[in-house]
């Protein structure tokens, strides 16, 4: 898929503009559909290049600008800041 050239506005967490380049490696990976159900499938070789396994965590981060979702962003539970992974901690590890 085409990569995003300089100058491409996406959003950022502090619902700022920002700018991709080519150092960033900002790509449309995969264009999924939503079905009645609500639910999507990530291709394939968008999970392996991901090194996403069956029974891995995902964390569904957005962005919001001007009181609408703007952006989505998926990210391995593992990868996430200390402080984040303690508020969802519970959510991630279910019951005990």
């Amino acid at each position: 898929m085409p990569r995003n050239t300089p100058g491409d506005e996406l959003c950022s967490p502090d619902g700022l503009p920002c700018r991709c380049s080519a150092e960033s490696l900002c790509t449309v990976e995969a264009v999924l559909s939503v079905d009645e159900r609500g639910q999507m499938v990530l291709p394939k070789d968008v999970r392996e290049k991901a090194g996403i396994r069956p029974g891995d965590k995902l964390a569904l981060i957005s962005w919001e600008r001007d009181g609408e979702v703007c952006c989505l962003a998926l990210m391995k539970t593992g990868r996430l800041s200390g402080m984040v992974k303690q508020v969802l901690g519970p959510l991630v590890d279910g019951p005990e």
